[in-house]
């Protein structure tokens, strides 16, 4: 079994950042070879490493440290008003857990929310290699947790489940729910998902106080981050932090 201590990392060439235009961006990598089991994945995700597809990952620029981890501790969340209205507006939605895997549903759902919301991104256009690499291949721990109403699929939550919690890696949903909040939904169903589980933390990512794209996973609180080497509560304004 490989330890954390064992493990080789490599980095990547400056390239483009995904987030903050203009900007230079590099990213450590865990050696691609090593044998990672759930004790020392879950030991990188707690020391701010995420995951795509089968890699793992986290930024390493020598300049910049505006990619902060953050992480909800979920015995201490309660949702604010307007998220209890996206779960009431959302109650009546079926819940499954499932293996990743590649359909004809799925790709279709997929690659609809990428054209409707990501046009300008890194993942547009969508394809069913990038959906089986991004979303199906990389990890034993991983799920897919499906919604549905009625029969049909109302959003794809894709999570892995580590020692301290879940790990949020991509949510994907039907563009014309937009209105009923489907990614809010999906982090609240979660947050229930990891208390059940009786695990303390829901990792949510990165967060970028300069990027808009961000500013959503600072509507959870108490959120901590991930700075300095510790995890620490977030004390950073957000947009609803007023509503009870």
């Amino acid at each position: 079994m490989t330890s954390l201590s064992e493990l080789r990392f490599f980095t990547t060439p400056a390239h483009d950042c995904s987030y903050l235009a203009g900007e230079k961006a590099n990213t450590l990598f865990v050696d691609p070879l090593a044998h990672i089991d759930t004790d020392v994945y879950s030991a990188l995700s707690a020391v701010g490493f995420r995951r795509s597809g089968s890699h793992i990952y986290r930024p390493y620029c020598q300049q910049c440290n505006a990619c902060i981890p953050v992480r909800v501790p979920v015995a201490h969340f309660k949702p604010r008003r307007s998220q209890k209205r996206v779960l009431h507006a959302n109650k009546n939605l079926r819940v499954r857990k499932l293996r990743p895997r590649l359909t004809d549903e799925y790709y279709r759902l997929y690659e609809r929310y990428i054209n409707a919301r990501h046009g300008d991104g890194d993942m547009f256009p969508p394809d069913i290699e990038q959906f089986r690499s991004f979303l199906v291949d990389g990890r034993s721990e991983a799920m897919f947790i499906e919604y549905r109403e009625h029969n049909q699929l109302f959003a794809i939550a894709v999570v892995d489940q580590l020692n301290d919690g879940l790990s949020a890696i991509y949510t994907f949903f039907e563009p014309e729910f937009e209105s009923r909040s489907p990614g809010v939904f999906a982090i609240l169903d979660l947050i229930q998902q990891t208390r059940a589980l009786g695990l303390p933390y829901l990792y949510l990512g990165y967060w970028i106080k300069q990027s808009q794209k961000m500013n959503y996973k600072m509507d959870y609180q108490p959120m901590e981050t991930y700075l300095d080497n510790q995890w620490t509560v977030a004390k950073i304004k957000n947009s609803v932090e007023n509503e009870e």
